[in-house]
């Protein structure tokens, strides 16, 4: 009999830890290395190439595959698997508790990230909850073109590898707005994660807006343990 629960998805990077964790920042200065290297620009002129790529396809890689034939595989050994994370992350005791909490009998736990599968590992096992999820759906650097968020493709692979029943069982978690904005515009109920000292979205893009994982608690309570 196939497993008719609610899927809820987490993102990974800038979610499940946080943003102070400057892994962030580390990966935004091995990202600029690569464009000043692999595209021959000047600093001010990667700068702004990144950031374009970013807003306009929700990841750099995206736009490097799409105009400059750069094989993702190669930027992902380069960028995310260069971090040094096990020098930054370590287990997180009230993350594992909150996930804990959650009623595995209610819901099926998946993570959806935008990260390469390698990436994606390492994050969550340093956090060290890497057991409490059933699945994982990624980028594939390996397939191009690449399907990521926010592209509805990206969430609906989602759904038919975690096998979600239907589109309004999904339940999300993201510090991206765009990401919670598209996946909101398919009929999932997304959880916009802004983290305090960073500023409010100018409108709402998603069901709710949190500024702690800890507040899944009151979102969702019918997900969690009694």
């Amino acid at each position: 009999m196939a497993d008719s629960k609610p899927v809820f998805f987490f993102d990974i990077d800038n979610c499940l830890y946080p943003r102070g964790s400057n892994i962030h920042d580390e990966m935004q200065k091995l990202i600029h290395q690569f464009f000043v290297r692999h595209l021959s620009l000047n600093a001010d002129d990667a700068h702004l190439l990144h950031t374009k790529y970013y807003k306009e396809y929700g990841l750099a890689i995206e736009g490097l595959t799409r105009h400059h034939k750069i094989d993702p595989l190669e930027f992902n050994r380069q960028v995310d698997d260069a971090l040094p994370l096990d020098q930054i992350l370590k287990p997180d005791p009230k993350l594992r508790k909150l996930l804990e909490d959650i009623d595995r009998d209610k819901v099926k736990m998946w993570l959806l990230t935008n990260a390469y599968v390698t990436h994606a590992n390492r994050v969550v096992k340093l956090l060290g909850v890497e057991d409490l999820f059933e699945g994982i759906t990624y980028c594939d650097y390996g397939q191009t073109p690449l399907v990521c968020k926010p592209t509805q493709a990206m969430y609906e692979k989602a759904e038919k590898e975690a096998g979600a029943p239907s589109t309004e069982q999904c339940y999300f978690v993201d510090d991206s707005g765009l990401n919670c904005k598209h996946a909101a515009d398919r009929g999932w109920q997304t959880v916009h994660l802004v983290e305090h000292g960073l500023p409010m979205p100018e409108a709402p893009v998603s069901q709710f807006l949190i500024r702690d994982l800890e507040e899944l608690r009151t979102c969702f309570p019918h997900l969690f343990k009694s």
